[in-house]
């Protein structure tokens, strides 16, 4: 049975809003609405539109027709539905709005062309996205209308995305993100921890060279750190918890790690009168060492390297694969390896007989 409810415009006119519910066996099947400027017009859509769903497959065809619209509809149904079930990551969710507000998204989904994803990429590319950056957007169409096919029935042709794909990358448009290799020399670190010391002398109340040393010596992203608490930590083992640990299926991974010698010791001497170690925020931490280093004109390093560098250094000492993971927590080898940039000057020279 439809509803028929007058309400007022953000102008003041009054209008009506038709509201027509389904239901099958007891149980809600289908709910639509739409407001109209007269009662009657909203009596006449909603007495249609019943008519309509009380035919055989009538409410799936419809839900159907409602889903293929603008693709912004599509994302924004996805981020809602999977946010949903649990957290959806920062840059994820990020990327995935940025989507919702280009021209692209508001095309059709069953209007969608390879040309209007190559125009898409090549206008990325003008404005000064790079070739990972854009990359990136093809990938998280191709995972969103994969799970519109699958979760909702729609019927997508994804070869339109992969037909794009080949086109601009024999172009070069796009391109995955380069691996990096970064370390700070010593030199580097020796200017930034004098930077942060005379800046804590005056009273700053962020303890910015522990915290690059800490990170230095644990390998711990900037928000683990920021995360650690003071009660997850074991004196007698000396390790600590990192909660929700960046993982590419499990967004609330714990896992206890290994402190090494140095960072329990940074760990030990902070003042404790919060439940967590480092009682900040990421993004402070990541400004004020951005900062640092245009100061310092110190080029190209990011917070993130000093994991980098934590973990070279653990091969460094001669700690094995499946140690150095209790260290670092590295799902894989395969990505471990990617943060190992063994320096030659400190391989020790065996003997080979």
């Amino acid at each position: 049975m439809a509803t028929i409810r007058p309400r007022r415009r953000r102008d003041g006119k009054l209008a009506y809003q038709a509201e027509v519910r389904i239901k099958r066996e007891g149980r809600l099947v289908h709910r639509e609405s739409r407001t109209f400027d007269r009662r009657r017009l909203a009596t006449e859509w909603a007495t249609q539109l019943e008519n309509q769903l009380g035919k055989p497959d009538a409410v799936p065809k419809r839900k159907q027709l409602a889903l293929r619209g603008p693709l912004h509809k599509i994302l924004l149904k996805y981020r809602n539905e999977v946010s949903e079930i649990r957290p959806m990551g920062r840059s994820k969710s990020a990327h995935i709005k940025f989507l919702e507000k280009t021209s692209l998204a508001n095309i059709d989904l069953g209007d969608i062309k390879s040309s209007d994803l190559i125009e898409h990429v090549r206008a990325r590319r003008k404005s000064g996205a790079g070739p990972s950056t854009v990359n990136n957007d093809l990938v998280w169409l191709r995972i969103i209308l994969r799970y519109a096919r699958a979760a909702w029935n729609v019927s997508v042709d994804l070869s339109v995305i992969d037909d794009a794909y080949e086109v601009l990358r024999a172009e070069k448009l796009v391109a995955k993100s380069k691996v990096r290799s970064r370390r700070p020399s010593q030199s580097e670190l020796s200017k930034l921890t004098e930077f942060f010391l005379d800046k804590e002398k005056r009273r700053s109340s962020l303890p910015m060279s522990d915290i690059i040393w800490f990170a230095v010596h644990s390998a711990r992203r900037q928000s683990e750190i920021t995360n650690l608490l003071v009660g997850d930590n074991d004196e007698e083992t000396r390790t600590g918890i990192v909660r929700n640990l960046k993982h590419p299926s499990d967004r609330e991974l714990f896992r206890r790690f290994k402190y090494t010698h140095e960072a329990w010791e940074i760990i030990v001497r902070q003042k404790h009168n919060n439940d967590r170690v480092f009682p900040f925020e990421p993004k402070t931490i990541g400004a004020a060492f951005t900062r640092a280093c245009r100061v310092l004109e110190i080029e190209d390093l990011h917070f993130h390297d000093l994991r980098h560098e934590a973990t070279s250094r653990l091969f460094e000492t001669g700690y094995s694969i499946v140690e150095v993971q209790q260290f670092t927590l590295h799902d894989s080898w395969g990505t471990l390896s990617r943060y190992t940039n063994l320096r030659p000057e400190g391989v020790a020279i065996r003997s080979t007989g």
